[in-house]
């Protein structure tokens, strides 16, 4: 994790946005590292309009957005000591300036839902840009609507894939500042899903063999970093990952989730199951880009 570059956060004043800022603050705090809270605001005009946008120059940042950064900045102070944060308005959709913003954070902050967003919705279209094109880890926090543990085990889903490992140290980076254990999850087929015992026996043996190795790898790797670290291995069965892991979510402070790094389609950076992940996970779930 870069040392030096700040924690950012988006808020523009929802409720959504002040818990994201809560669990920004948290994690400013446990890395000793400062706190930006920014706000990205678009021209009163919005856009699409039939002029020059040069002629029409940069918007102002309102007056009302401002008070309202300078307010969270000087509660979240208040509440967590030795937290250093600054404000910041930019000028452009909120999606792509913390994108932007990513770019020299150690960590992004998102709500799972902003203002004027639809309740069936789950993550809100800020969300979903940021999550999927960050440059550096992403932290999305959700649900919204009930208290967050903050002291149960952080997840982290395996799988083999390179993107599974980089978010199994992610995890057990997280995991060490916070203090809990580490539980790493393969989620393999249910039980009984061939007619035929023989080939159910035969399958089972197989799935109990491939998840005992890759657990047993991930394992391994991650306690060689953090020897300290308390880490369990939790083979679960589900009619697939994501129904797994958002089971096994529940009970848990943090889910970390990979990503497909930066081949192939940049559009496609969230597989199905991040993306399910980030939107019906029971916690925050932790998006673990790589730093550019």
């Amino acid at each position: 994790m870069p040392m030096n570059r700040p924690v950012v956060v988006g808020v523009d004043g929802s409720p959504s946005s002040l818990v994201a800022a809560e669990h920004a603050a948290r994690a400013a705090v446990l890395r000793r590292l400062p706190l930006h809270l920014v706000h990205g605001y678009l021209h009163p005009l919005g856009y699409g309009v039939p002029l020059n946008p040069y002629d029409l120059g940069l918007p102002a940042p309102t007056e009302e957005s401002r008070q309202m950064l300078e307010k969270v900045a000087a509660e979240l102070v208040d509440r967590w000591p030795g937290l250093t944060v600054q404000v910041r308005q930019v000028a452009g959709g909120p999606g792509a300036s913390l994108v932007e913003a990513s770019r020299h954070a150690a960590l992004v902050v998102v709500g799972s839902r902003g203002l004027g967003g639809f309740a069936g919705l789950l993550l809100g279209s800020v969300g979903s840009q940021v999550a999927a094109h960050a440059h550096c880890p992403v932290l999305v926090v959700r649900p919204e609507e009930q208290p967050i543990p903050v002291d149960g085990p952080v997840l982290a889903g395996v799988d083999g894939s390179d993107g599974a490992r980089r978010a199994a140290g992610y995890a057990a980076e997280e995991a060490t500042l916070r203090d809990v254990p580490l539980v790493l999850v393969h989620v393999g087929p249910p039980d009984g899903d061939r007619p035929v015992p023989e080939e159910v026996a035969e399958s089972q043996a197989a799935y109990q063999a491939e998840a005992v190795r890759l657990l047993a790898e991930a394992s391994a790797a991650v306690r060689a970093d953090h020897p300290e670290l308390v880490v369990r291995e939790h083979p679960v069965r589900a009619a697939g990952a994501v129904q797994g892991l958002v089971e096994a979510s529940g009970s848990a402070s943090m889910v970390a989730v990979g990503t497909r790094g930066r081949g192939g389609f940049t559009g496609l950076l969230l597989g199905s199951v991040s993306q399910a992940l980030v939107q019906h996970a029971h916690c925050p779930v932790l998006v673990a880009h790589p730093y550019d």
